[in-house]
Formats: C-alpha cells, sequence, structure tokens
C-alpha cells in the first residue's frame, strides 16, 4: 500500500466523488515516492487525468465514480483523446496523457479497486523520431580542448578520460554505450593500427575508423588512470575504478556545452549525429557512412543524417554511372 506524501497535495475535484479524488492523492504520493517521478512530471500526469475526469463527467452526465471508472469502455477512451487532439496538442503530448491514465488504471488494479482494461485496447499515437541537431564542427572540436576543461576541480585524468570518451563520439561515430563498452584490448596501441572493433546493437561487431589523435587522447587517459586496465575489462571506468555510467558523460556534457554557449541538444548522441552529418556535408559516401555508423537499413542512415530528396538526388546524380 503506496503511503501518503506530505508533499503532495490533496486533490479536488467537482466532476468526481471522494473516493476518486483519495485515490489520485495516494496514487501522486506513490509516484512521487516510489518510482521518484520528477515534479513537473507528477503535475503533468494529474492535470491530464483531471482532464480525463473532468471529460467524463461531462461524456456520462454525472460525477465520476471508482465503478465508473472502471467500467471505462474504449470508446469513451477514443473520445477522450479525439477532445483532446481536437485542442490542438501533439502527438507526444496525447501519449503521455495515455501514459498517466494508464499509470492510474494500473494503481487502481494493484489496490484492488478495479481493472481498467479498456485502456490498454487503445493505441498510443504515434510520435515521430527526434533527432539530435548536429553541433557546429568547430564547436564539435572543442569538447576534447583542454582549454574549455581548465579551472573545474576535477582530478586531471577524470577530464582525460571524458576527453577521449568525447573524442570516440565525435571522432569514429560510436554510440555512447559502444565506447564506454569498448574493452582494453580493444583499442590499439600508438602505431599498431588504426580501427577500433566495435560492439554495437544486436551484438553486431564492425571496424571503425579512429583517428590517430582520438587515440592519443585514449592514450593519455590510460597513462593516468590510477585504476588497473586488464586487457579484458573496460577501458574507461568510473572514479572508483568500476563501470563508468553513460550519465558521468552526460553530465561533462551540461558543463561544456554551458561554457560554449551551446543549446541543449548539444547530447553525447549529437556528437555520433554531427560525425555523420560532417562526413557527408563533406562528400562523404552515403553508404560508407551506414558501415560506419553500423546502421543494417541505408534509410536509418537517410533519416539519421537528416538529408533530404535533393542531396539523395545529388549523390545519385555524382554516383550512377548513367546518371
Amino acid at each position: 500500500m503506496a503511503k501518503p506524501a506530505s508533499a503532495i497535495q490533496p486533490i479536488e475535484l467537482d466532476c468526481a466523488d471522494d473516493s476518486v479524488t483519495l485515490e489520485m492523492t495516494r496514487w501522486l504520493a506513490h509516484l512521487r515516492s516510489e518510482r521518484r517521478l520528477s515534479p513537473k512530471t507528477l503535475e503533468a500526469y494529474a492535470r491530464d487525468v483531471r482532464q480525463c475526469l473532468e471529460f467524463l463527467s461531462g461524456h456520462w452526465g454525472s460525477r465520476v465514480t471508482l465503478a465508473c471508472f472502471a467500467a471505462l469502455e474504449a470508446s469513451d477512451v477514443r473520445a477522450f483523446m479525439a477532445m483532446r487532439r481536437g485542442s490542438d496538442i501533439g502527438s507526444r503530448s496525447l501519449m503521455r496523457a495515455l501514459a498517466g491514465l494508464r499509470s492510474f488504471g494500473r494503481f487502481l488494479e494493484q489496490e484492488g479497486k478495479g481493472k481498467v482494461g479498456a485502456l490498454s485496447a487503445i493505441r498510443a499515437p504515434k510520435v515521430g523520431k527526434g533527432l539530435p541537431k548536429p553541433i557546429q564542427m568547430a564547436a564539435a572540436k572543442r569538447f576534447t580542448d583542454a582549454d574549455e576543461r581548465a579551472g573545474e576541480a576535477r582530478d586531471p585524468w577524470i577530464w582525460a578520460r571524458d576527453a577521449a570518451v568525447m573524442a570516440l563520439l565525435y571522432g569514429s561515430g560510436l554510440r555512447i554505450s559502444e565506447a564506454l563498452g569498448l574493452k582494453r584490448r580493444d583499442v590499439p596501441l600508438r602505431g599498431a593500427g588504426d580501427v577500433l572493433v566495435v560492439t554495437g546493437k544486436g551484438n553486431k561487431t564492425r571496424m571503425v575508423p579512429v583517428l590517430q589523435n582520438v587515440l592519443t587522447l585514449v592514450q593519455e587517459y590510460v597513462a593516468m588512470c590510477p585504476h588497473p586496465l586488464p586487457p579484458q575489462a573496460p577501458i574507461f571506468v568510473g572514479a572508483r575504478g568500476g563501470p563508468l555510467s553513460p550519465r558521468i558523460i552526460q553530465l561533462t556534457m551540461e558543463r561544456l556545452r554551458s561554457a560554449l554557449g551551446l543549446p541543449d541538444s548539444a547530447t553525447p548522441h549529437a556528437l555520433r549525429h554531427s560525425f555523420a552529418t560532417h562526413l557527408l556535408s563533406r562528400g562523404g559516401d552515403l553508404r560508407a557512412i551506414q558501415e560506419l555508423l553500423g546502421h543494417a537499413s541505408l534509410s536509418t542512415t537517410q533519416i539519421y543524417t537528416g538529408i533530404d530528396s535533393e542531396r539523395l538526388l545529388e549523390v545519385y546524380k555524382t554516383a550512377h554511372p548513367r546518371a
């Protein structure tokens, strides 16, 4: 049973009876204390469920009770979604509203207050894939600059580690999970080679070129790291020598993009996106970029790099012998 939290104020609704408002208050307290949802998410969920209850009250012509809500039909949910769509809200907001209603329905079921089966029968609205905007070439290079890291009260080896990781994201187009999954034996010694063997999605391996200056940054980190780095273990480790969390790199980029005056879209994944975009803008072959990124489909690369039909036609005309 979820315990009420003092930070959650009791819900007051004219469109529903006291049993519904009580369960809504307990549900929000549960989300805050057990699920650790942010105040903004809690506020959005509460608003979405309140709007649904207000709609249902008008739709049914009476105040909503727990028994009525448990007897909710798919047609009622679709009518609510259509009403919200008519208010010009986007698919992402509709998807969040449905997620909030489902969460409330699951809570009621767990508490033995009825099963709202209609909510699981509704398909979530389709949301187009959003991609990070590429970082300008000069700014992307500065993420590995020692000058940008000066003045921070952090161990030099940690700065060297973060710079090496970000250099791999931009210099070789790796996913952050791929970079942090590299073993010490996967990274060539200076002068011993210029490719990495990377394990990507679906446990598929691919060979990725690595620039010498990127290797230099990695080697500088290895030389400075105070923890042992066995060949079979991850090359990038946390402050105590354990696995390095992607969140650490994300936080580092947040600090640096603030210093560089870059937007919130400058994320670790944006460095990979920038790698692909900058290669393409300099005449890189689309098929080769597909291989470097580890995409199974060329259409994925087309979407990922944000190119349009005009750019595709240009590539076709340049490459096809009969064009």
